[in-house]
């Protein structure tokens, strides 16, 4: 189930919508070289303990801020951020580059950990966005970034003053996928609908002609090789639901990023068909009234509507996502 969590309440930085997704071993459609773009600045600091845990930094200070950059202290072996909505875990501090006192962290508590993206970071400061882009799971990013990159508000906010440099040390503790990544399964079902997949893995539903199912159905399209779900779980996804009298999208993921779900509070359907499948898979589920919104609706969704679901499952017991 469930982990609790608690926002970052040391931090000023503001909350906003994200939109948008990349495609395979990229970042918004360019290739992903970390190489290239790190700064060499890992030399500005001495940073140790392991990554995850509040780490040890002596910044030799003042530091020169002219610009924004970063550089990576440990390049860390796991999966890629690839994708502005990607859901990750990091862990965060910030220091003044001019004295090198500590400003604002994170709790540095896997039960306190919270999900969020390298869009989210992007938006409250665009130079964030850019030290994280493409860094690996495992990895301790350094960055400095300007005191106009980092914008007079957020200085304000740290009480820091309108020319001082701001430098933070990210960790990237867990990264999870974007999209299901198995192996592709064949249904020879008829009169199901049929899904087709953008690049970066968003599905199209496409309803056929004719009546709907009257009980559920469920196929795996993409066979993830993770653990097995269980009814009482709480899971990351990434979903999009249409109705099949209307074709009409009712709901989707993708536009704002993966979402968490506790099974043992969602439409009967919902949970049904996703019980017993694993993590990496793609899931098609036929939801008939009875096991969905019923004779009430909800929302956007009519009376007595058959709903027909496509579920990208991404993670068991993620972190609270109050960033993302």
């Amino acid at each position: 189930m469930r982990k609790s969590s608690a926002a970052l309440a040391t931090l000023a930085l503001a909350s906003v919508a994200l939109t948008g997704c990349a495609a395979g071993p990229s970042f918004d459609g360019a290739a992903c070289d970390r190489a290239a773009s790190s700064s060499g600045i890992e030399d500005l600091a001495n940073i140790t303990g392991d990554v995850g845990s509040k780490p040890d930094v002596e910044l030799f200070t003042p530091i020169g801020g002219q610009s924004s950059t970063f550089g990576d202290v440990v390049v860390g072996s796991g999966p890629a951020l690839t994708s502005s909505t990607q859901s990750a875990v990091f862990e965060f501090s910030l220091f003044s580059g001019e004295t090198g006192e500590p400003v604002a962290a994170t709790a540095y508590d896997e039960d306190r950990a919270q999900l969020a993206s390298v869009g989210y970071w992007a938006q409250t400061v665009p130079a964030f966005g850019n030290a994280l882009e493409c860094a690996t799971e495992g990895s301790r990013v350094l960055a400095v970034v300007s005191p106009e990159d980092f914008g007079a508000q957020n200085l304000s906010s740290f009480g820091l003053e309108a020319d001082e440099p701001v430098v933070a040390v990210f960790d990237v503790v867990r990264t999870f996928p974007s999209r299901a990544e198995g192996a592709l399964q064949y249904n020879d079902a008829s009169g199901m609908p049929t899904v087709v997949r953008a690049p970066d893995g968003r599905p199209g539903i496409i309803v056929p002609d004719g009546d709907a199912p009257i009980e559920l159905e469920v196929q795996t399209l993409i066979k993830g090789d993770g653990p097995t779900v269980a009814e009482d779980d709480t899971l990351l996804v990434n979903y999009t639901g249409v109705t099949w009298n209307d074709r009409e999208v009712f709901d989707s993921s993708w536009d704002r990023g993966a979402a968490t779900f506790d099974l043992a509070n969602l439409i009967p359907g919902f949970t049904q068909g996703l019980t017993g499948q694993t993590v990496g898979s793609q899931v098609l589920i036929v939801v008939p009234p009875e096991l969905g919104y019923g004779e009430q609706g909800s929302g956007a969704v009519p009376a007595n509507a058959t709903l027909v679901f496509v579920v990208d499952i991404l993670g068991i017991d993620p972190p609270a996502s109050s960033q993302q």
